[in-house]
């Protein structure tokens, strides 16, 4: 049974399926031929799945995003990045990483950078002499860092199931997401000075002054989140709304960019994008019963325990497979399905578990900008107008850049654990 399960898997998937649907066709189909066992239990899996308080931060984190971008807050973040690095070689590609890096810290979400920035720079880099296929890979793979840099709607799935703390996973992924951003920061000048792509004029010290004031509020909703959950004022659920309530009032008040009537629309989009990673998880918790039937973290665990020795091993063979897994699925079923399976090979060659919800993320994000799933990568070929393909051969150093800051961060635990180590995380 197990192997017509894995055949009907790859079928649904060739066929265009979408990877929410095929979890479930799969659990259902599963399910229905374990002996005894009720059709009832692949909803009541699904239901128990998502009974938990803090999935509510899913949908509030995608809205905090979405009145950001409706608010055209993202605007003044991206000023301010162009005022800063504006200068250097590549100035406009340099500013949409940094910008990225700042959006990072208040959606959770990729995609939502990907949309919000990517509609107002891809055009932009192109009207100034960037070439499609550069203005399309900096936006999406700098649009991964997004759920490296805290807050990241993955991070909180991992919490979830690994029993991990959700603060001091935010804060081991700043260090790896500054890197990811300073190494393809660096990698943009080294090909613009080939290249020659133009750098912005240089902006007064007191006009960069006044621009980081007006988007100082913008900014501030990085403190409220990271700041309110790694202090124990608030859970990620509450710092979520909290966040949400915030960018409202801003947009609505202090920018004045947001009209109550724009409202219906934006609630819509964020139940469209919740729902499609909630279903995803749902299906995936009903996936993971039958998983257990057929004892496949048994089997993983002894597979582990039988062929791999060596610490570093077993972390090389866990980033290659996520990397496949990111390939075609979406983070959060991807980790509800197999995080359990190796987090007691990971507990017993003593990986700490932040450190090891760190690199299931990062390599996780990889996905997000590699066909055929990656969702950055389709959202800024479609807004440049590029075919997949070229998009694709464009990104690739840009993956490779966080590929290696991935493994430099697998290898050097430090680098995740410090930031939690000195806060008593």
């Amino acid at each position: 049974m197990g192997i017509v399960l894995v055949a009907l898997f790859l079928i649904l998937l060739i066929i265009g399926v979408p990877i929410a649907f095929v979890i479930g066709i799969i659990a259902l189909a599963g399910i229905l031929n374990i002996p005894y066992t009720p059709e009832i239990t692949v909803p009541m899996k699904m239901l128990n799945g998502l009974d938990s308080f803090v999935l509510l931060s899913v949908p509030l984190f995608i809205l905090a995003a979405n009145l950001m971008n409706s608010g055209k807050i993202s605007e003044k973040m991206i000023d301010l990045a162009l005022a800063i690095v504006g200068p250097l070689k590549g100035g406009l590609a340099q500013s949409n990483i940094l910008v990225s890096m700042m959006f990072a810290g208040v959606s959770g979400a990729s995609q939502a950078d990907t949309a919000g920035v990517g509609k107002i720079l891809i055009p932009s880099m192109v009207k100034n002499g960037y070439d499609k296929e550069t203005a399309v890979a900096v936006t999406a793979a700098s649009s991964t860092i997004g759920v490296v840099i805290p807050p990241s709607i993955p991070m909180i799935i991992f919490a979830g199931i690994a029993n991990a703390s959700v603060g001091a996973l935010f804060l081991g992924g700043i260090i790896p997401g500054i890197l990811v951003g300073l190494g393809m920061m660096i990698f943009i000048y080294i090909i613009s000075i080939k290249r020659g792509y133009p750098t912005s004029v240089k902006v007064p010290f007191k006009e960069i002054v006044i621009k980081f004031l007006q988007a100082f509020p913008a900014l501030l909703t990085i403190i409220i989140i990271i700041g309110g959950i790694t202090t124990g004022m608030f859970t990620a659920t509450e710092s979520a709304s909290i966040a949400s309530l915030y960018t409202l009032f801003i947009s609505m008040f202090y920018y004045k960019t947001l009209k109550i009537k724009d409202l219906p629309k934006i609630l819509f989009d964020t139940l469209a994008l919740s729902s499609l990673s909630l279903f995803a998880l749902a299906t995936a918790s009903a996936l993971g019963e039958l998983l257990s039937y057929y004892q496949l973290g048994v089997l993983a665990q002894e597979f582990f325990t039988e062929n791999i020795s060596m610490k570093w091993m077993f972390l090389v063979l866990l980033i290659l497979f996520f990397l496949f897994i990111g390939t075609f699925m979406d983070a959060i079923p991807a980790m509800i399905l197999f995080v359990p399976v190796i987090l007691p090979t990971a507990t017993a060659f003593d990986i700490d578990p932040v450190h090891l919800g760190i690199i299931v993320v990062m390599t996780l994000a990889i996905g997000l900008a590699t066909p055929p799933y990656g969702l950055c990568l389709l959202l800024a070929s479609k807004i440049g107008g590029l075919p997949i393909e070229r998009s694709f051969f464009a990104v690739i150093p840009y993956l490779i850049i966080i590929l290696a800051v991935l493994l430099l961060v697998a290898f050097i635990p430090g680098l995740i654990t410090f930031l939690p180590g000195i806060s008593g995380g």
